[in-house]
């Protein structure tokens, strides 16, 4: 069994017994992504014995200083966020934001669900992002990777993880090799993904392994902002809501729809000229969303 020595170490600090864990990394080696993931899985489960090192969580207490507070214990899931994220604020990282004239995206989705109504499926907007990145990531494999320990590693297949607000904290189930997989089967799989992220049913496997991640806040009306490093991927995007601009057609001045993106970016793993190249690609996927497909 080939592991690492922190993924050994948060093993045996949780109680996750590393046999039952496939490995992602390199000759299927055991990260510390994938111990993580398993904690996740074992907190939504909840452990058949107590769990050695971590003490149960106390009930909430209401503290009598200067201002009236309550304190929430925190469920496994979000204990392993706050620590990943903490420690992702150690990577060098930039961002770059692109604005996406959506307008030939939010036709071409119409038309896609108009062919998609005889069978049940809608293809939601994240969808085309999440085809549209793939498809991005294949064009651009320097991005679909993640630094090792004192190497790169480009990845063989394009797994995008979409991140998943969840009662228990955030969960990123994974859509395995997007670029392969139309747009029809993508939203079939986000929305069957979502459901057991949300209901806890998400397996281990359905959330390791992945090489880029989206994290899409449009529906809360959220122009744009800048998402955090989910380490070890090289790259995460945040999605805004669309917005109407103004801009000059013909002489006339209409209205158009666009989505702010913004990157964030692992400096170690890519610099801003290639970064740019990538975000470039995938602004003119989205702006003509018929090569999404092809």
């Amino acid at each position: 069994m080939r592991t690492s020595p922190l993924a050994r170490k948060i093993g045996r600090e949780h109680g996750i017994d590393l046999h039952t864990i496939a490995g992602t990394g390199p000759q299927g080696r055991i990260t510390r992504t994938d111990v993580d993931a398993a904690i996740a899985v074992k907190g939504k489960a909840g452990p058949a014995t107590p769990a050695p090192v971590i003490a149960a969580p106390a009930a909430p207490t209401t503290s009598t200083g200067p201002t009236d507070s309550v304190d929430v214990p925190v469920s496994r899931i979000r204990a392993v966020t706050a620590r990943r994220l903490t420690e992702s604020q150690a990577v060098p990282h930039f961002f770059l934001t692109s604005v996406v004239n959506v307008e030939r995206l939010v036709a071409f989705r119409a038309d896609v669900n108009e062919s998609l109504a005889v069978l049940g499926t809608k293809v939601s907007l994240n969808d085309l992002f999440v085809r549209a990145s793939a498809v991005a990531l294949r064009a651009h494999p320097e991005v679909n990777a993640s630094w090792g320990d004192g190497v790169i590693l480009r990845h063989n297949h394009v797994n995008v993880g979409v991140a998943v607000a969840t009662d228990d904290g955030l969960l990123v189930p994974v859509v395995a090799d997007a670029d392969q997989k139309s747009l029809g089967a993508i939203a079939v799989e986000t929305r069957a993904l979502a459901g057991l992220a949300r209901s806890g049913g998400l397996s281990l496997g359905q959330m390791s392994g992945g090489t880029f991640t989206i994290s899409n806040l449009g529906m809360f009306g959220i122009d744009s902002f800048t998402a955090v490093l989910n380490p070890p991927e090289a790259g995460i995007l945040a999605i805004g809501a669309a917005s109407d601009v103004p801009a000059v057609r013909d002489g006339v001045l209409v209205t158009v729809p666009t989505v702010k993106i913004t990157l964030t970016v692992d400096h170690r793993v890519l610099d801003g000229a290639v970064a740019a190249a990538f975000l470039r690609d995938l602004t003119t996927l989205l702006e003509e969303p018929l090569h999404i497909v092809l």
